[in-house]
């Protein structure tokens, strides 16, 4: 019998492993942290004679040392196996993991070695950067704090409501940057704006009347019914790899209006289809999150 679920968590020191570990022990995967790779059978063993133990979260990270060498190997055997395994890497940007380090009192796992904080990031990014391109999923965790990580890792795993990868659609504004973890951005700045029309300024994209003008504007249903069809084709096939969250971004200038009501249209047309949807928008005049059906979820 093969277990129904490994997650290896895996990435750099101070990018939010704990948080994950955590957030997976709290939708009642079996975790064990730090565990040495050769023991990574007993553990496969222990499911399997346990029934109760279907879904496995295991950290490793730098500490691993000179076992690192064997993580290939020791992956390979148990997809060899028949088990489903995924990896998930956490990074984050240098200035940020230092800055993190910081404000705790914790050293990098490399520090003494390397000479300083900087030097152990920039040593421990080369020691797993072969684990990095065997990822399933890297998350860039720069601009999330541990809320957010928590919350990321539940829309991906939460099997409670549907076993279909978990869906994100956001809407974001260019001069804020595009968000990290996007697999599809959506450029909407081609679109008609409504902040040039004085009523509608103060109003989102998630109010009647911009949804209402932007249905008014020629390129809008050709837009919204090409996008949406690709993602139909594309999202199934996300699925197979398997890939547990999808992260569709949709941008405008300021991320108030066009962007809003494009997200909220397409995530309203996956759900439709029948995909684990979740929806929200980064700017912080707009920001609320709402499900695929658009009832809020704050």
């Amino acid at each position: 019998m093969t277990s129904e679920h490994i997650v290896i968590v895996t990435g750099l020191s101070g990018s939010g492993k704990t948080a994950v570990i955590k957030a997976m022990e709290d939708l009642g995967f079996f975790c064990v942290d730090n565990l040495p790779l050769p023991l990574l059978d007993k553990i496969l063993f222990l499911a399997e004679t346990h029934q109760e133990i279907s879904r496995i979260c295991i950290g490793i990270d730098v500490r691993e040392g000179p076992l690192l060498k064997s993580f290939r190997t020791e992956v390979g055997k148990i997809r060899n196996l028949g088990h489903k395994l995924e990896i998930i890497y956490l990074e984050a940007g240098q200035e940020a993991l230092e800055r993190r380090y910081s404000e705790t009192r914790r050293r990098h796992p490399l520090q003494e070695l390397a000479g300083s904080v900087r030097q152990g990031i920039e040593r421990e990014s080369e020691l797993l950067g072969e684990i990095r391109t065997m990822a399933d999923w890297v998350i860039d965790t720069t601009d999330l704090n541990v809320h957010d990580v928590r919350t990321l890792i539940h829309r991906a795993y939460d099997r409670s409501e549907s076993s279909r990868m978990a869906v994100e659609v956001v809407s974001f504004g260019f001069r804020d940057g595009v968000p990290r973890d996007a697999s599809y951005v959506f450029d909407c700045r081609f679109l008609r704006n409504p902040h040039f029309e004085s009523e509608l300024r103060p109003l989102t994209g998630a109010d009647p009347a911009i949804v209402e003008f932007m249905e008014g504007t020629p390129e809008w249903g050709d837009f919204i019914d090409r996008v949406s069809n690709m993602l139909r084709f594309t999202l199934p096939l996300h699925e197979r790899e398997p890939r547990p969250l999808i992260t569709i971004a949709f941008g405008c200038t300021g991320g108030r209006h066009r962007s809003v009501a494009a997200a909220e249209k397409v995530a309203r047309i996956l759900a439709e289809s029948g995909f684990r949807v979740k929806v929200s928008h980064r700017n912080r005049e707009t920001a609320r999150d709402i499900d695929g059906k658009g009832t809020t979820t704050e």
